[in-house]
C-alpha cells in the first residue's frame, strides 16, 4: 500500500488500538452499558492481544489467551438459544455511514492482498499443475502434503504460497516464472472474491433473514474491522470455508443449495462433515431430503475432482483418506496451542467436541435459524480446540456466524416447516 500512498504504513499494534477504538464508538450501546451486545463485543476485541502475541513470536502465551476467549464465546454461543429477548440495538452510525465505512475497509483490506501477497510457502504447485496437465504424477515426496491437518490436500496446496518465494527470473526453469505468476493472480484472486461473497452475504443475511438491511450492513463492517481480518486477509484456507458457509446460511430456504454448499465446505476443510448433525436435524420436519441430496453431491464432485488429479490409485487413495479426516487427526508434528502442551489432551476434547455435534442433532428440540447460527458458531469454534495445525487462529471459520449471532434479532419463527418451500 506504501506504493500507492505515500509513506503509508500501518503497524499492527496501531490497527488494534484503532479498531478497538472504531469497534466501541460504532456499535458500544452506552444507554444500555450492562447489555450482552456489549459483552459480545469487548470478547471480539479480546481476541486481539492473542493474535499480537503470536504474531510476536510469544505463541505459548498467545494461543493460551485465544483458547481463554474462544471458550468464553463457546460458552457464550451454547446459550444463545435460551436468550429470547432481544431488542433491537442499531449501530451508532447510519445505513450510509456503515455503508462508507465498510466499503472502505473492503478497498484497502483488499489491495493489501495484492501488494503484500499471501502467507504461507510453496514453490512446487506450479510444478504440480505441469504434471496434472500432463496426466502424470511427480514424485511421491513432490506430491506429499501436510499430514497436520483434515482436508482436501488440493485445496490447501493451492492455498500454500508466498510472493518471496518466485523464482528469480534469470534462473527460473523455462515457463516456470509465468506458471508462478498466474498462480500467484489466482491465489490473490481467491481471497479478494473470498471476502467478498463473506460481505455480501453477511448484508444478505441480515436483509433477508433479519428484516434489516442496516443490521447486515453492520455485520460485515464489524467483520472488516477486526485486526484478525486484517492480519489473515491473504489466507485462502480460512476465507474460503468461511464464505461457503455464509452462503449457506444465506440459501437456507432451499435445501439442495444449502447442502451444496455446505458438502463443497466439508469437503475443503473436513470440519463441516461435524454439523451435519445439526442440520438434518433443522430439516428433519421438511427438506431432509433435498438436503442430504446436495450435500452428497458435493461431496462426490470432491471425490471425483481427486480421482482426475491424482495420477496414481495409491495417490488417491491417500489424498481421499486426508480429505475425510482419515488420516493427520493424532499427527506426531504440531503447531499452536498443542506443540506447547500434552498433546494426549486431544483425544478427551476430541470425544467431547464429538459428542457435542451429536447432541446437536436433538438439542435444541425446535430448531430455528437463531439456532442454526449459534449452533454452527458452536462446531466452528470448538474444531479449534483440537485443531492440529496453528488450532485458534482459523477464527474466520466461525467469526462471521459469531458476529451475526450477536446481531440477529428473535427468530423463533424461522422454522423449517414454515421458511423451507
Amino acid at each position: 500500500m506504501q506504493d500507492i500512498l505515500f509513506e503509508y504504513k500501518m503497524h499492527p499494534t496501531t490497527w488494534v488500538y484503532i479498531s478497538a477504538l472504531m469497534t466501541i464508538g460504532i456499535f458500544f450501546k452506552f444507554h444500555r452499558f450492562w447489555s450482552v451486545r456489549n459483552l459480545d463485543l469487548i470478547g471480539l476485541i479480546a481476541f486481539s492481544p492473542g493474535l499480537l502475541l503470536v504474531s510476536y513470536g510469544q505463541e505459548q502465551l498467545g494461543y493460551l489467551w485465544l483458547f481463554g476467549v474462544s471458550g468464553f464465546f463457546l460458552v457464550r454461543m451454547l446459550l444463545d438459544p435460551v436468550m429470547v429477548r432481544r431488542p433491537l440495538l442499531e449501530p451508532n452510525l447510519s445505513a450510509g455511514g456503515l455503508t462508507f465505512t465498510g466499503a472502505a475497509l473492503l478497498v484497502f483490506l483488499m489491495v493489501n492482498v495484492v501488494m503484500e501477497g499471501t502467507v504461507k510457502t510453496d514453490i512446487g504447485g506450479a510444478e504440480r499443475s505441469e504434471h496434472v496437465a500432463a496426466g502424470r504424477a511427480g514424485p511421491a515426496v513432490e506430491l506429499a502434503v501436510a499430514r497436520n491437518v483434515p482436508g482436501c490436500p488440493l485445496f490447501y496446496k493451492f492455498a500454500a504460497f508466498a510472493d518471496d518465494e518466485l523464482p528469480v527470473a534469470g534462473k527460473a526453469a523455462p515457463g516456470l516464472m509465468r506458471r508462478m505468476l498466474v498462480r500467484r493472480a489466482a491465489v490473490q484472486g481467491a481471497a479478494i472474491l473470498g471476502h467478498l461473497a463473506v460481505v455480501i452475504g453477511m448484508v444478505l443475511v441480515g436483509y433477508r433473514h433479519f428484516d434489516n438491511i442496516q443490521t447486515g450492513m453492520a455485520t460485515a463492517s464489524l467483520y472488516l474491522l477486526l485486526p484478525y481480518t486484517a492480519e489473515m486477509t491473504g489466507r485462502v484456507d480460512h476465507v474460503v470455508p468461511a464464505a461457503l458457509l455464509v452462503w449457506t446460511l444465506v440459501l437456507y430456504r432451499r435445501p439442495v443449495l444449502a447442502g451444496i454448499l455446505l458438502g463443497l465446505a466439508a469437503g475443503l476443510i473436513y470440519y463441516p462433515l461435524f454439523l451435519l448433525p445439526l442440520w438434518c436435524g433443522f430439516y428433519w420436519r421438511r427438506g431432509l431430503i433435498r438436503f442430504v441430496i446436495g450435500v452428497v453431491s458435493a461431496l462426490v464432485l470432491m471425490v471425483v475432482a481427486l480421482h482426475l488429479t491424482a495420477g496414481n490409485f495409491e495417490l488417491f487413495l491417500d489424498q481421499l483418506r486426508q480429505t475425510f479426516g482419515l488420516t493427520g487427526l493424532f499427527p506426531r508434528d504440531l503447531s499452536g496451542f498443542w506443540g506447547y502442551y500434552e498433546p494426549a489432551f486431544r483425544i478427551p476434547v476430541l470425544a467431547a467436541f464429538v459428542a457435542l455435534c451429536a447432541s446437536l442433532a436433538l438439542w435444541p428440540a425446535q430448531k430455528n435459524l437463531g439456532t442454526l447460527l449459534s449452533c454452527s458458531a458452536v462446531v466452528m469454534l470448538g474444531a479449534q480446540f483440537w485443531h492440529a495445525e496453528q488450532g485458534g487462529l482459523y477464527m474466520a471459520w466461525y467469526l462471521p456466524l459469531l458476529i451475526l449471532t450477536i446481531f440477529r434479532p428473535n427468530l423463533e419463527d424461522r422454522v423449517a416447516i414454515a421458511a423451507v418451500r
